[in-house]
């Protein structure tokens, strides 16, 4: 009898187990999508109401093409300030993400080949601290430094201090994305091509470029990211004449004055869908070659 009721205690404390094991996953799913419907929420709510052209956000007037007809007129206003702040913010992203590409990748050559041990962790530690230092203190200091140069030069803030600006934002993320792949190259590569007479410009670009462009492209990527998305920066370094803005900006600024246009909706619902669909193609595709890969593999063991 002992030894059943020890069973039936082992039957039960399993069962408890197995049961607290579906409630934690249950709850586990319950936050994640949570979670989703937070991030996602958003988006598909001004994607549904881009189909109406009441001016309110949430109060639908029918469905209607109309916002995304008025986005494409060359004759709008509101449409001309939209594409021209997205071009804007395209044309500096493209170029600080270059700048920051080449420079971020020649930072983190240079700091792994520091020979001084010391000297290497100090520039880690130097690199990474506008990682976790607030954009805020950033984009200040940026903006006193651009004052102190206006009131001496005479330069107001133009296209240039606004691309500095993102320069400085995103070169500690291209060095902390290249940098990795350095470490995983073979460094006898590089002393080998110096040794068959390779001069030091060869090798970098024969050898060592080579080894680190998934580094640099993940760089470029993310620079170009965190460009077209910042706001913070851009604001406290944007030209101060001209009326230059950015998707941001241009969003900050015509908010205050009447309120988010209907064809920003719209604006909005396209490059939504223009992500998706790009990041589905690249997806799709990286999975088609890691599929490849796996049977290449297959077959060379076979």
């Amino acid at each position: 009898m002992k030894q059943n009721m020890t069973a039936e205690q082992v039957n039960a404390a399993l069962s408890r187990k197995r049961a607290w094991g579906k409630a934690q996953k249950i709850l586990a799913n319950v936050f994640i999508y949570f979670v989703l419907l937070l991030m996602y929420a958003p988006l598909i709510y001004i994607t549904v109401f881009s189909f109406t052209t009441h001016k309110t956000a949430g109060e639908w007037s029918g469905f209607s093409f109309q916002n995304y007809t008025t986005l494409f007129d060359s004759g709008n206003q509101i449409a001309i300030n939209i594409w021209s702040a997205a071009g804007n913010t395209a044309l500096v992203a493209i170029v600080s993400a270059t700048l920051s590409t080449v420079l971020g990748t020649l930072g983190a050559i240079g700091i792994y080949y520091l020979r001084k041990k010391w000297m290497k962790n100090t520039m880690d530690f130097v690199t990474q601290i506008p990682v976790v230092n607030a954009e805020i203190v950033t984009a200040v200091s940026l903006c006193v430094l651009f004052v102190i140069l206006a009131s001496v030069f005479k330069i107001e803030r133009n296209f240039g201090t606004l691309v500095i600006g993102h320069i400085v934002l995103s070169i500690p993320y291209v060095v902390m994305s290249v940098k990795p792949k350095l470490e995983q190259m073979d460094p006898a590569l590089y002393e080998a091509a110096m040794d068959l007479g390779a001069t030091q410009t060869q090798a970098l670009w024969k050898v060592i470029i080579p080894d680190i462009v998934p580094g640099i492209l993940s760089g470029f990527l993310l620079s170009i990211t965190l460009s077209l998305d910042d706001y913070v920066i851009t604001a406290f370094t944007k030209p101060t004449v001209g009326g230059f803005n950015t998707i941001s900006t241009y969003v900050d600024a015509v908010t205050k004055k009447a309120g988010l246009p209907t064809q920003l909706r719209a604006f909005t619902a396209i490059l939504f869908a223009v992500i998706l669909i790009v990041m589905i193609v690249m997806n799709v595709r990286s999975n088609i070659n890691a599929k490849k890969l796996v049977k290449k593999e297959k077959n060379k063991n076979d």
